[in-house]
C-alpha cells in the first residue's frame, strides 16, 4: 500500500474512533511495519496538521477531542479505486463521443494517470476493457458545446443561431440557459427563451454562432423545469396531454418490464404473460417510433388516436413493401 493510501486510511480510522487506537491494530489495518507506521503518523501530524494525540504510554493514537470532528485532509484525497473509477468515467465520456471535451479532459486524464502510477507503481489501467457503443449520436461542434456548457455553469445569458430539424428554418435565439440534458446519446440545452417567454429545449448539434452575453441568466424554478420539460414522453416539452397504454406480447414482455421509458411510467404483468405499460406524452412522434420498433409484439390499447396512428404507420410500411420496387 502506497503512503498516500495509508495516510488516507489512518485519517478514516481516527475519524471513526474517539478513543486511542492501539499501534498494533493500526499496523494490521495498514499492513506495514512499526517504523513505517510512525513515519506516516508523523507526516499526518506535522505535514498535514492533524490534531493527533497519543495515550500516556504512547501505545495508541487518536484525534484530539473536539478537533477531530472538524479536521479534514487538505486538498482532494482519493484512493486508487476511486481514481480508477474516475478514469473509467473519463473513458466512457471520451469513447461515447471522441470529439466532445476530448481536449479539455486530456490534462485531467494525465494527472489522474500520474496519481495512479504513484500509488500503484507502473501498473497500467486496462481501459481498453471498457467498450462503449454509441447509438444515434449526432456530430457535435466541440467549441459550441464548450460555450453552451460554460454558460450553463457560469449562469450567463446566450445568443445563438438555431436551425430547427423539422423545418430547416434558421432563427436567432436569446436565452437564459437552465441545464444541459444528455438524452439518447445526444445533448440538449434546456433554456428560458426571452423572446418567446417560454421554456424550450434546443439540440446542441443544431446550435451555431454562439455569443455569450454579459448578463446573468434568469433562473427558473426546478419544479417548473421538470413540469414543462420532463413530465412528458421523450425530449418534447409541454405538460402531458394523454396517457398511452401499450400491451406487449409475452415474448417482448421480458425486455420491456426491465426498461425505463419514463419517470412516471406504470407497468403491470397480465395473467396471460403479457406486459402492460402506461406512459404520459404530449407529442406522439417519439413514442410512435419506440412502439414501432417492437413491431407485432406491441399493441396500443389507448388512446384511440394513438392506436389509429400506429395502425396507419404499419399499413404505410406494408404498402411500401407491396408496391415499391426493390
Amino acid at each position: 500500500m502506497h503512503q498516500y493510501e495509508r495516510v488516507l486510511k489512518l485519517h478514516g480510522i481516527f475519524k471513526s474512533h474517539r478513543r486511542p487506537v492501539d499501534v498494533q491494530r493500526l499496523r494490521e489495518e495498514l499492513g506495514c511495519s512499526r517504523a513505517t507506521l510512525y513515519r506516516d503518523i508523523a507526516f499526518l501530524r506535522d505535514a498535514l496538521g492533524a490534531p493527533l494525540d497519543s495515550d500516556p504510554e504512547g501505545r495508541g493514537y487518536a484525534y484530539a477531542d473536539g478537533e477531530g470532528e472538524r479536521f479534514e485532509l487538505p486538498g482532494l484525497w482519493l484512493t486508487s479505486e476511486e481514481l480508477s473509477a474516475l478514469m473509467a468515467l473519463e473513458a466512457l465520456v471520451a469513447r461515447s463521443d471522441p470529439g466532445v471535451l476530448a481536449d479539455a479532459l486530456a490534462p485531467f486524464r494525465a494527472r489522474v494517470e500520474k496519481l495512479l502510477n504513484e500509488q500503484a507503481g507502473t501498473k497500467q489501467q486496462p481501459l481498453e476493457r471498457i467498450r462503449v457503443v454509441p447509438w444515434g449520436s449526432r456530430k457535435l461542434n466541440q467549441q459550441v458545446f464548450r460555450a453552451v456548457a460554460g454558460a450553463v455553469l457560469a449562469r450567463q445569458q446566450l445568443k445563438f443561431r438555431y436551425r430547427a430539424r423539422t423545418t430547416g428554418a434558421d432563427s436567432v435565439r436569446h436565452v437564459s440557459p437552465q441545464r444541459l440534458t444528455h438524452y439518447r446519446d445526444n445533448w440538449y440545452l434546456d433554456a428560458w427563451d426571452h423572446d418567446r417567454e417560454a421554456l424550450r429545449s434546443f439540440a446542441v448539434d443544431r446550435i451555431g454562432a454562439v455569443e455569450p452575453l454579459d448578463k446573468p441568466a434568469a433562473d427558473r424554478d426546478e419544479k417548473e423545469l421538470n413540469d414543462t420539460l420532463a413530465s412528458s414522453y421523450g425530449i418534447f416539452a409541454g405538460a402531458p396531454k394523454a396517457w398511452a397504454t401499450i400491451r406487449f406480447s409475452a415474448r417482448a414482455a421480458r425486455w420491456v418490464a426491465d426498461e425505463h421509458w419514463h419517470s412516471l411510467q406504470e407497468g403491470r404483468w397480465l395473467d396471460d404473460g403479457r406486459y402492460e405499460l402506461k406512459v404520459p406524452y404530449s407529442q406522439s412522434r417519439e413514442l410512435v417510433m419506440d412502439i414501432l420498433r417492437y413491431g407485432p409484439d406491441a399493441q396500443v390499447v389507448a388512446p384511440q388516436s394513438l392506436r389509429e396512428e400506429i395502425r396507419i404507420m404499419h399499413k404505410l410500411a406494408l404498402d411500401e413493401y407491396d408496391h415499391a420496387k426493390p
